[in-house]
């Protein structure tokens, strides 16, 4: 089972210490949790698989196992048996998350009406999409005509004369625009031009 990264509801450590657990056991009710379902608590690693996690002996996570059960945190449900036949890993519930989700349950069950969760589409490897909203381009708005007489500024397009003044316009609009390109590239290197 792999551990995915989402929040595990666990006890403070302060608890855990007033309860009796060593120090040197914590780590081990951590990585636990961290494997255990967040709605029952179960879950099932090998106790090589959480030794060789936090750099232990198996036998020393078993110590520590049989040391959270003594002490009520962790309860053995069953022990699964491997595709031979032999038995494989235990079954565990941490007992913490599953009293919280029924908590969780009874004050949602008590105070509000039952809300339907929207339904997302998935990618069918059962993990959800990713939402496009934003990633996709804009539809073009569909320029409206001219108010103006369209023929404006086209004279050559219809085989006209070009006016008198509309050359000195655009060239002096060109000039414009050029000396308000050359003011923003000096803008902040004022010291380098003078």
């Amino acid at each position: 089972m792999a551990v995915q990264s989402r929040f595990t509801r666990i006890p403070k450590v302060h608890d855990l210490i007033l309860a009796g657990v060593p120090t040197e056991v914590i780590p081990t009710y951590c990585a636990l949790a961290d494997y255990s379902n967040n709605k029952t608590g179960l879950c099932w690693p090998r106790m090589e698989t959480l030794a060789r996690r936090l750099s232990r002996s198996p036998r020393t996570i078993q110590r520590h196992l049989h040391l959270l059960k003594e002490r009520g945190l962790v309860e053995f449900v069953e022990r699964k048996r491997d595709w031979h036949g032999r038995f494989g890993a235990y079954v565990y519930r941490v007992v913490h998350i599953a009293a919280a989700t029924a908590r969780v349950k009874v004050a949602e069950g008590a105070g509000r009406k039952e809300r339907r969760r929207k339904k997302r589409p998935t990618t069918g490897h059962e993990g959800p999409m990713a939402p496009n909203k934003g990633l996709t381009k804009p539809h073009e708005v569909t320029p409206l005509p001219p108010k103006n007489d369209p023929t404006t500024g086209y004279w050559w397009l219809f085989g006209e004369e070009a006016p008198d003044q509309a050359d000195k316009e655009h060239r002096q609009e060109v000039q414009e625009r050029q000396q308000e390109e050359a003011r923003r590239r000096r803008e902040g290197y004022e010291w380098f031009f003078s």
